[in-house]
């Protein structure tokens, strides 16, 4: 895919302030009526237990072809069917012909865990649930049919692992993303420090300097970076440090895109901002594997 100029697009307006991170949805949250929207179980061999995914498949799914994934990760303290049951999903992916995968990852950040041996958060999502999604589905099975997105944490992981599983997706997306979890969040928001220093250690650690996306973006190789697509509110703590992300991706001339427009860190905010993300996902897909 040809890179495109890199730009940034402030749109710096008053809002209120919101939340510091997503809550887990309620018990009750399925669509029974819709027959595009699965849930569904398979064993995860990283981390030696059942997880949980959701499917949103796209119209026209049951008349054949291979369809691109959007694979969408959850916040920190929520789970795989935040997306169904906080946001219009389903009206947003009706038209974009994507097969969307939500699945749960508890507060693990997406990473392999530093103290706790089992949970090898990175390897499951990496690993297993691709092969689990390209085994069952009909995907293009390649990074050019594959983005991955998400919000909060869920942005942090995404962005942490398509730049240490560079074969894998070709868009990133992240909304109000954490993109300095294994940096210095531990120091700035205290309340999330002891998951923190479980899942990277302590300052200094090798697991740290390994899932810093900012010194992941200077060690990757430039032919293999995805479109970035990053959009935060101007009233989120996460503000600042996505500006200092974008300003690297943009002195390494990567192409990207990023939207700065009113709002915290609240599901309103989320809502507003995945659709645009969405087709943006398929405006990169499209072009990196024309139909």
């Amino acid at each position: 895919m040809s890179r495109a100029p890199a730009y940034l697009l402030f749109l710096l307006l008053s809002c209120c302030p919101g939340l510091s991170q997503g809550t887990k949805a309620g018990s009750g949250a399925t669509s029974n009526h819709n027959p595009r929207l699965k849930d569904a179980v398979f064993h995860s061999g990283s981390l030696e237990r059942d997880m949980r995914y959701r499917v949103l498949l796209p119209l026209g799914y049951a008349k054949g072809g291979r369809f691109p994934v959007v694979y969408l990760l959850h916040g920190l303290y929520g789970d795989y069917l935040n997306w169904g049951t906080r946001t219009q999903l389903e009206n947003y992916a009706r038209n974009l012909h994507l097969l969307i995968i939500m699945p749960d990852a508890d507060d693990s950040w997406y990473t392999n865990s530093a103290t706790v041996a089992g949970d090898k958060f990175e390897d499951y999502v990496a690993k297993d649930l691709v092969n689990e999604i390209d085994e069952k589905y009909r995907t293009i099975r390649d990074r050019h049919g594959r983005a991955i997105a998400g919000l909060s944490m869920g942005g942090y992981g995404a962005v942490k692992l398509t730049l240490k599983h560079p074969d894998l997706f070709v868009f990133a997306g992240s909304l109000s993303g954490a993109v300095n979890a294994a940096q210095d969040l531990d120091k700035l928001r205290p309340e999330f420090r002891a998951k923190l220093v479980e899942i990277f250690g302590n300052e200094g650690s090798r697991e740290r300097s390994e899932n810093d996306i900012f010194l992941l973006l200077n060690s990757s190789h430039a032919n293999s970076y995805p479109y970035f697509y990053l959009s935060c509110g101007t009233e989120d703590s996460f503000l600042d440090t996505n500006r200092a992300f974008v300003l690297q991706l943009a002195s390494r001339k990567i192409a990207y895109e990023y939207h700065e427009t009113p709002g915290g860190h609240t599901w309103d905010y989320w809502d507003g901002a995945l659709q645009p993300m969405l087709e943006a996902a398929r405006r990169v897909l499209s072009a990196s594997h024309p139909e």
